[in-house]
């Protein structure tokens, strides 16, 4: 059996780094749904310009490794360019871990949010150019409010893979729970103990996700559209 006293005996770090990463984690969702609504706008705009910059958006970035992405904000933005949130850095390299993340998980739930005004009526936008509703006021109280409805539950699958790729955080030098537990593993006074200390972390990483997929579960069918 294996001995989980490295893990509880560090677990007031562990716990700081899952503050950290709660933390990452919420901002990042906030954004991230914000970049992906409006990306989502000009994706399905009659404008070509704004079609064209919302498609080379999602094409770029989903097809970018998210650790390039956060090195660039990084090492690029933050420290060529001295691109700085504040001149405290663990809050810097958090608000720039924000931006990238955001800008990441944006794509796939613009992605994500495509596919559900995809499933609505097409007769439904001509009833409303009909009545005399402009393409924005149409996505706004038409489209976008019944395709979130639909891809509530893809929205969630969106938002844990968010949750998980926190922790590639470390490579824009932010403390979430990955790099606090490769730190703990580095101490010259810690000996044995990584596969416990993982299976740990690992836990914790499952006490953060299942309730979340429980949650959008219960929200999908609470939600359910009837067609």
């Amino acid at each position: 059996m294996f001995d989980f006293s490295p893990f509880f005996d560090n677990f007031g770090e562990i716990s700081q780094g899952f503050w950290a990463t709660l933390r990452l984690a919420a901002a990042a969702a906030v954004f991230s749904l914000i970049i992906g609504t409006v990306m989502v706008s000009f994706r399905v705009s009659p404008v070509p310009v704004m079609r064209s910059f919302g498609t080379g958006y999602v094409n770029i970035v989903r097809n970018t490794p998210l650790t390039l992405v956060l090195l660039m904000c990084s090492l690029g933005l933050n420290d060529i360019l001295a691109l700085k949130f504040s001149s405290v850095s663990s809050t810097t390299y958090y608000w720039w871990a924000v931006v990238g993340l955001s800008a990441y998980t944006g794509a796939f739930v613009c992605e994500t949010l495509r596919s559900g005004i995809n499933t609505i009526p097409l007769g439904q936008a001509e009833a409303a150019r009909s009545i005399g509703l402009t393409f924005s006021q149409s996505l706004r109280m038409i489209i976008l409010p019944q395709a979130f409805r639909s891809i509530i539950a893809p929205m969630g699958s969106v938002l844990i893979a968010m949750i998980k790729n926190t922790t590639v955080a470390a490579a824009a030098s932010y403390g979430e729970v990955a790099l606090v537990t490769k730190t703990i593993i580095d101490k010259p006074t810690f000996s044995d103990g990584v596969i416990p200390l993982f299976l740990g972390v690992a836990i914790g990483f499952l006490i953060l996700t299942l309730p979340t997929g429980y949650f959008f579960g219960w929200l999908a069918k609470r939600m359910a559209v009837a067609r």
